[in-house]
């Protein structure tokens, strides 16, 4: 009795890969220069292949090995790019079993040792072959000492020896490995193109399901024809009959997508109760908050890309319903809304991963961001802050408070920070920033704006070093003081300026100017100085002792005070019986 050898289910990613540079689709640039390289009998000794995932590296490899050994169905044939996949070597190299094609896996065999072993064996000839081809695989793996044992071999390999690399993080290979390759790197495949491709494998596998699955598995796959066959291979086995696309998104676990353009739709609508319900109706019907939050940040993306150009809606990924609500969205809701909400999503999704209950965090999330949907922006706040009257504020002294109000403050809060941006362009931000100096009416409002900024070292020095000449809001004339240093007017007008958002002219004057407040604050002190120096006997002391000065003033009054106090009676100390005699 014979015994059969049981059959094994070969999955779609490996039945269907590709085994000519005809089936390799997506990369025609690629197949356009090999084909003509060979044709032309320039085949390079070395090539690189780079791309994400799934790209067809290790496939190209493959076709590369089998053109270059390829005999023919007569076993008289060249190096050709249409491999007759019938020959002993063209077998031998889709089994992986010939000879004289050795295939290694650089991140199991990262050292120099592995490489020795290499660069021993180049110098003998093939076997069975017309060529001995080495393909390494993430050949990035490779350890600096290994890469610089390479180095010599790869730079001069003997004639019948070819390398074929694969890598998926380009830059962490040396350029002086990558000099001496001829280097291709393999794009991501479109998404009509792979939805052309599962529809072909589905046909021929007999196999029903619907394009809008064949979308979701094609935007799911990000490029990579390997996850959308592996992908497609799950979704076959899924589905009962034809395969839908309900069936695809429960299978990848995501949301609906109409469900998530509600969802987007009631926040940017301000409706928080709304949005709430529908999160909870979408996490009751299995939606993985992160995924919602993710889908929310990829609708947030592409409705910015679409406002700004409008012919990307139209990708054959995405139903026609749903570019029409993406369409009316973007030509709705500004672009600095937009932006706002794509940096709380990052910031949310951050916050879903960090805690402890998801659905809590995300709900969290979709409140913020329902609160903030009708917030002004800068420019409306200052258009409002604008329209409403400033309050009355005293001329000759420091605002009441210290404070400046609250909507003095706000104000300038508030024109300050859009001023150092491009919130508003040209004149206009000029203009909107001159009309905010009306709040400064008088000199002692500059003084009180320095001391809310506790510029305390430039407030002494405009106190004692600014006899002021001309003030208007925006325009400080002055004469400097004795002592006043010579960049103080360059320094208040950089600082009013930072300050205020506001262009400030601070000018030096030879004369005219009024006394500075410290001198104002001291004027009575400075009065009975200026009175006493009229004294003959102070001016006799004076001239008896030169650079004397004088430093205090006692009244008569004060001195009678201080004697009355040092003239009372000191208290006897108490009787302690524990003291000694």
């Amino acid at each position: 009795m014979t015994e059969t050898t049981p059959q094994t289910y070969q999955v779609l990613a490996r039945k269907y890969r590709p085994a000519t540079f005809a089936d390799l689709v997506g990369q025609e640039a690629m197949v356009r220069t090999l084909k003509n390289a060979f044709a032309a009998d320039r085949i390079a000794h070395a090539f690189m292949m780079t791309g994400i995932r799934g790209t067809g590296k290790t496939t190209t490899a493959r076709i590369i090995a089998k053109g270059l050994n390829c005999v023919g169905p007569d076993g008289k044939g060249a190096p050709t790019t249409e491999p007759c996949g019938v020959c002993e070597p063209c077998v031998a190299i889709a089994e992986g079993r010939h000879v004289d094609v050795m295939e290694m896996d650089a991140a199991s065999r990262t050292g120099v040792n592995d490489m020795r072993e290499v660069i021993d064996s180049v110098h003998y000839r093939a076997a069975s072959a017309r060529y001995k081809i080495y393909i390494i695989d993430e050949v990035h793996m490779l350890s600096n000492a290994a890469f610089n044992a390479l180095l010599k071999t790869l730079e001069e390999p003997p004639a019948h020896v070819k390398f074929i690399f694969a890598t998926t993080e380009i830059r962490k290979v040396p350029v002086t490995v990558l000099s001496r390759c001829q280097r291709f790197d393999l794009k991501r495949i479109e998404p009509e193109v792979q939805m052309a491709l599962m529809r072909k494998i589905a046909n021929a596998e007999g196999a029903k399901i619907t394009d809008g699955a064949l979308a979701l598995i094609a935007r799911a796959a990000e490029g990579s024809a390997r996850d959308a066959t592996s992908l497609l291979d799950q979704a076959i086995s899924n589905g009962a009959g034809e395969t839908t696309a309900d069936q695809v998104r429960a299978m990848l676990g995501l949301a609906d997508r109409g469900r998530v353009l509600d969802l987007f739709d009631l926040i940017m609508k301000g409706e928080a109760a709304g949005a709430l319900a529908e999160l909870s109706g979408q996490y009751a019907d299995g939606a993985d908050p992160m995924a919602v939050l993710r889908d929310l940040a990829e609708i947030t993306h592409w409705v910015s890309v679409i406002k700004i150009t409008p012919e990307a809606a139209e990708d054959p990924t995405t139903p026609q319903d749903e570019r029409e609500r993406g369409l009316a969205m973007a030509a709705v809701l500004p672009m600095r809304v937009l932006t706002r909400m794509w940096q709380m999503l990052l910031k949310a999704l951050e916050e879903v991963a960090l805690a402890p209950n998801a659905m809590m965090a995300a709900e969290m999330a979709v409140i913020r961001l329902t609160h903030v949907a009708d917030l002004p922006d800068p420019e409306t706040l200052v258009k409002k802050l604008m329209s409403q009257s400033a309050p009355a504020r005293p001329t000759g002294g420091a605002p009441a408070g210290g404070g400046g109000g609250v909507v003095h403050g706000a104000l300038r809060m508030a024109t300050s920070a859009p001023m150092r941006g491009p919130v508003m362009q040209g004149g206009q931000a000029v203009a909107v920033a001159e009309s905010q100096l009306v709040v400064y009416a008088s000199f002692a409002q500059v003084i009180e704006l320095i001391r809310e900024k506790r510029d305390m070292r430039l407030l002494v020095e405009v106190e004692e070093g600014v006899k002021l000449a001309k003030y208007a809001p925006g325009r400080i004339e002055f004469e400097p003081a004795p002592g006043a240093k010579p960049d103080l007017a360059a320094r208040l007008s950089q600082r009013l300026q930072g300050w205020t958002g506001a262009r400030w002219g601070v000018s030096v004057v030879n004369a005219g100017g009024a006394p500075t407040l410290a001198e104002d604050r001291d004027a009575a002190s400075n009065a009975a100085k200026a009175e006493a120096m009229e004294n003959p006997l102070v001016q006799a002391v004076m001239l008896a002792f030169p650079g004397a000065q004088i430093t205090d003033i006692r009244t008569a009054e004060a001195m009678a005070a201080s004697a009355a106090i040092e003239a009372l009676p000191e208290v006897e100390d108490e009787f302690d019986p524990f003291e000694d005699d």
